[in-house]
Order: C-alpha cells, then sequence, then structure tokens
C-alpha cells in the first residue's frame, strides 16, 4: 500500500518517472539525505512511501519535486521582501557618502550580530544533545520476498556488530540481546530503555541473484529522531565492503572517537566468494538452533565444509571452534579433552589470519582455564577484554575465571559489569553459577525466578537453580527443576547425576540409585563425564567413592575439576588429605 506524506496527494506514474531513495531524492535537489529529510518531515516536500517492496522505502517524482521547490522559492523570497531590497538599495545611492558609510556600519552591525545570535543558538542546541555513546543494532528485516533468506539478514546484523564492537568508545549490544527483538511490537524508545542505549541502528536487506542492497537508518533513542539514512548495493563477493562501508558512516554519525587501529580494522575489506559466505551463515544459523549431539555434530561438518572453500575466511574457524566447544560440554557429553585439541587449533588458525578476534581470546582462555592453566587463560580473558572493553562476553567469562581462584566478589563484579553492559546477554542463570559458587544461595534464587518468569523452559536456569536448592537445603524445590530439564536434554548424564544427589537429600535413595545404575549402564555404551558420578556418590553421601571419581575426573580433565575451591558440593571434601593434593595438583591451591 503506498501512502504519500501528509499535505500530498496520491498520484500514480510510470515506475521510470520517479526516484527511487533518499540517496537520488537528494541528489536531483543537489541536497544530502539529512536536508532532504528535514524537509520531508517539517516543509511537505512530496515524498511517497511503500511497503514490502524491492525497489526501497521511498520514492519521489520529479515533476511534483520541481513544482514543490518552485513553490518554496517564491516564498522565502516574499518572506525576505527582495523587492524591497532593491528599492533600498537605489534610495541609498542618493544618500551622502558620510551617511551610506553609517547605513552600512548598521548593517554590518546587524549582520554580525544576527550570525552571533545563530552560532551561540547552534551551541546551545548541540551542547543539549547528549553524546551517543552506546548503540543496538537491531535485526535486520529480510525484504527479499523469499523467507529462505533470513539467514542473510541476520548474518549482516551480527556483521556489523562485530565491525561496531571493535571501537572502545562506543558500546554495542551484543546479538544474544538484539535478537530478542527480532519482529518486534515495541516502539524504538521502549527498545532502547530495555537495552540501555542511546540510539539504535535499523534497515533492511534484499537480496536479488548476485546482488545485496542494505539499507540503514540511525535513530536517537530519546527523541525517535531518524538523523542519518543510507542505502548500499553492492555484488554479494563484495559483502565484506558493504559491510566496511556501513559501519565507518555509523562511526562518523555518532562522532566516536575511533582510533588508528580501530579505524583500519572497520575499513578492512576483501572479496569473498558468494558460495562460502552462504556457507558461512547457513552454518552459524544452524548451530544457534541446534539442540541436541546430533546437531551440534552436523554443524561442524558444515564450518568444516566453510573453511575448506576458503582456509583464510576467520570467521568460519571461529564458527568451527565454538561448535566444538559447545560438543565438550557436561549437556552435551562429547569427550572434553577431545573436543578441547579441536577449539584450539581452530582458534588459534583464526588468530593467524585476524590477531584481533576477541571471540577466538575467549575461546582459547577458555580451553586454558578448563585444562588449569591459569595465568594463560587470564591472560586471554585480559587481551580480549583490551581489544574490546565493553565486550560483556570477556567479562562473563572473566568472572568465571575469578570465582575458580576464590575470588568471589571480584568475580560478582565483574558479572555485574557485564550485565550492565549488556542486560540481556549476561543471563540471570549466568549470574546465579556465579552466586552459587560463593555459597550466596538466596541472591541466586532470586536472580534464577526471574530468569524462569520470563522463559520457564529455559535449560541453564532450570538446572542451575537444581543445583542452588540442593544446597540451599531444598532438595523437593529441586526435583522438579531437574526433571523437567532431564526431560528436555534428553536424559544428560550431568543432569542425571545432579537429580541422584537431589533425591538422596529428599529421601528418596532408592530413586537415587537407580539414577547411578542408569549412570553406570550408559557408560558401558560410551562415554560419560566423571563428574556425573563426583556428584551422584557426593549426594549419597559416600565420600570414598566421590574421591576416587574425582581423581577419574582429574585424570580427564573434567569441567567439574576447575570449579574445585569453591564447588559448595565439595565442602565434605576439603579436609581430606586426598582432596588437597588434587587440588594442589589443579593449581589452585595458590592465589593468580
Amino acid at each position: 500500500m503506498v501512502e504519500p506524506s501528509p499535505g500530498t496527494t496520491p498520484t500514480i506514474k510510470m515506475a521510470e518517472d520517479r526516484l527511487d531513495s533518499w540517496k537520488e531524492i537528494a541528489a536531483y535537489l543537489d541536497r544530502d539525505v539529512t536536508t532532504v529529510q528535514r524537509w520531508e518531515k517539517r516543509e511537505r516536500m512530496p515524498v511517497h512511501r511503500h511497503q514490502h517492496d524491492r525497489m526501497g522505502s521511498v520514492y519521489a517524482f520529479p515533476s511534483e519535486l520541481d513544482l514543490w521547490q518552485k513553490k518554496r522559492i517564491q516564498g522565502l523570497q516574499g518572506e525576505r521582501g527582495t523587492a524591497v531590497d532593491v528599492d533600498r538599495g537605489s534610495q541609498l545611492s542618493g544618500i551622502p557618502t558620510r551617511r551610506r558609510w553609517l547605513w552600512f556600519g548598521v548593517f554590518m552591525l546587524a549582520g554580525i550580530a544576527a550570525i552571533t545570535y545563530f552560532v551561540m543558538r547552534r551551541q546551545a542546541q548541540t551542547a543539549a544533545i547528549p553524546k551517543i555513546t552506546s548503540v543496538a543494532v537491531l535485526p535486520l528485516k529480510n525484504l527479499s520476498g523469499d523467507p529462505g533468506q533470513e539467514y542473510l539478514a541476520d548474518g549482516m546484523t551480527e556483521a556489523l556488530i562485530g565491525r561496531l564492537s571493535g571501537i572502545r568508545d562506543l558500546r554495542v549490544i551484543s546479538r544474544t540481546s538484539v535478537m530478542r527483538f527480532k519482529d518486534t511490537q515495541l516502539s524504538i524508545p521502549e527498545i532502547a530503555k530495555t537495552l540501555r542505549v542511546d540510539s539504535i541502528v535499523e534497515g533492511s536487506v534484499i537480496r536479488d541473484g548476485d546482488r545485496i542492497r542494505v539499507h540503514a537508518q540511525l535513530i536517537r533513542a530519546a527523541t525517535d529522531e531518524h538523523f542519518w539514512s543510507e542505502e548500499y548495493d553492492r555484488e554479494l563477493k563484495d559483502v565484506l565492503a558493504l559491510q566496511s562501508d556501513v559501519a565507518q558512516s555509523i562511526a562518523r554519525k555518532v562522532e566516536v572517537t575511533v582510533t588508528g587501529k580501530e579505524r583500519e580494522r572497520l575499513s578492512t575489506r576483501h572479496q569473498v566468494s558468494p558460495d562460502l559466505y552462504e556457507s558461512y551463515l547457513k552454518a552459524w544459523s544452524a548451530f544457534e538452533k541446534s539442540r541436541t549431539k546430533a546437531d551440534i555434530q552436523q554443524t561442524i561438518a558444515d564450518f568444516e565444509e566453510a573453511t575448506r572453500k576458503d582456509p583464510t575466511f576467520a570467521p568460519a574457524w571461529v564458527g568451527l571452534a565454538q561448535a566444538y566447544s559447545e560438543l565438550g560440554t557436561v549437556f552435551v557429553g562429547g569427550q572434553p579433552e577431545e573436543t578441547r585439541t579441536k577449539v584450539v587449533a581452530s582458534v588459534r588458525r583464526a588468530l593467524e589470519i585476524d590477531p584481533q578476534s576477541v571471540d577466538a581470546y575467549i575461546l582459547l582462555a577458555s580451553v586454558q582455564q578448563k585444562r588449569w592453566q591459569w595465568a594463560e587463560a587470564e591472560a586471554g580473558y585480559k587481551r580480549a577484554l583490551e581489544l574490546s572493553p565493553n565486550n560483556s562476553s570477556a567479562h562473563e567469562h572473566f568472572a568465571r575465571w575469578l570465582v575458580c581462584q576464590g575470588r568471589t566478589q571480584e568475580a560478582v563484579d565483574w558479572a555485574q559489569r557485564g550485565r550492565e553492559l549488556d542486560p540481556l546477554a549476561v543471563s540471570g542463570s549466568s549470574i546465579a553459577w556465579i552466586l552459587f559458587q560463593a555459597h550466596r544461595y538466596e541472591e541466586a534464587i532470586y536472580e534464577l525466578r526471574s530468569a524462569l518468569a520470563v522463559n520457564p523452559d529455559d535449560e541453564d536456569a532450570l538446572s542451575t537453580i537444581g543445583f542452588v536448592f540442593i544446597a540451599n537445603n531444598q532438595p523437593n524445590d529441586a526435583i522438579p527443576a531437574l526433571e523437567k530439564v532431564l526431560a528436555i536434554s534428553d536424559r544428560s548424564p550431568a543432569v542425571l547425576g545432579v537429580l541422584t544427589r537431589a533425591y538422596a537429600h529428599a529421601g528418596r535413595r532408592a530413586d537415587a540409585l537407580r539414577l547411578v545404575e542408569e549412570l553406570k549402564k550408559r557408560k558401558q555404551k560410551g562415554y560419560v563425564p566423571a563428574g556425573a558420578f563426583v556428584n551422584a556418590y557426593l549426594g549419597l553421601g559416600d565420600n570414598e567413592e566421590a574421591l576416587a571419581w574425582l581423581e577419574k575426573a582429574h585424570a580427564e580433565h573434567s569441567n567439574i575439576v576447575q570449579w574445585m575451591k569453591v564447588h559448595p558440593f565439595m565442602d565434605p571434601l576439603r579436609e581430606d588429605p586426598r582432596f588437597k593434593d588434587l587440588l594442589h595438583q589443579v593449581g589452585l591451591d595458590r592465589m593468580y
């Protein structure tokens, strides 16, 4: 449906007789885009809008613009009294020279006063507008007319976020947070308030064969003012250059300070084959939707295919590393050292190509932490924070490193700071896990109940609240949450171990022993993390068996070992010499 601007009459003209974007309209009138948008808003310049059309968001007809411009000029001349000025000039010619100079001086003083007034007014207006220090790139809309191209719009959104995140003085909201506002009905000010940002980028992507068109606009959050808009049209092979151009335009418009190195990174551009780029984006889209071990293994194959198509494309190596990292978690159940070796190989390859990849440094440090290479992990997290001081993920991961060292208050502070930077990226379950390790159970329960109120099926929140309820002597409250996540996770061994403890503490020992037998049978058929047995036997009060399994967990570098120094479930073992020896071997008996 075509909607004319206020004060104009709908017209129907041939498609070839129109200007199909703000850029074309501005060029026709020999003005910049901001000026013509202001004219349209304040002076009823005839601009038409249409929805879901492949030719852009606005259009105008030259004949209408010509007529409007003619009337505008006539109106301005009438207001300024051009004819009167001419008459005055002829009258002044008959005045004696001295008096002419007097009149000239008066006019000059009046002109200077007027200029001073407008300059001071402009400065006051500029000073009243707060400087932009934060931005959220909302999910770009797919206007290609093909739902199958959704991955391209999502990929472009992530790329812009990644480019802008490299600017130290600009806080950029993560993709994890902004994707929650995909197809939202909330207003721009409402979204900005939730994310605590002062500007929003929104736009669209159109794919047409091997060409891609991106329209982006920048909005001041407090006033909902659109103060920059532009369209970019490229071949798909030049998509990285397109991303660079958009990011640089946004950085210039918000007038943020960009260092030489940051500018170099923003302007990095090279061609990428459309086939490779599509493979990468599809792999990433599938990874984010993966729920099972089989799903993750398929995305690994997809990322590997992308790295074969172009071994110099760093994002594909980072994606491969993230997929392997997820495979090695206790809930998925991949063998930890086998997957970690592949994570390290992938991130090191990515860092060879792109030494400033923040995600690669975080992934590498995470593996080093699980291998108890504490100093190396600390250096990796700090390097990520140096490259991207406002990165919420780097804050969250460094908080986990701190809590492993027993520096619990520092850990809570870093996690809270991460949430301040990106309110939705650092989840309640993540904060709660650190509070759990700090033995601050009531605070953890508050965080988790808030998270579950928003998403009752959040696996992380459900499993974490199970841990916390058990530690807080509320096993009967833990059981429903753990049983729910057990069903969602396809009976994850890690959840079986914690549920065993909950059953035992609730007096359901027979149910607890039944789960232990299930774990033993599962282990005969495939890998089961030793940590699952540690939690199970600690719950049953069998400390000898728990210590034996903890030694096995140490041998396989199980994920549970990194938490030994603070984990509440291990409190009954702390005075045992064997536990102290393991703590020494892991390097957690000294402070980093």
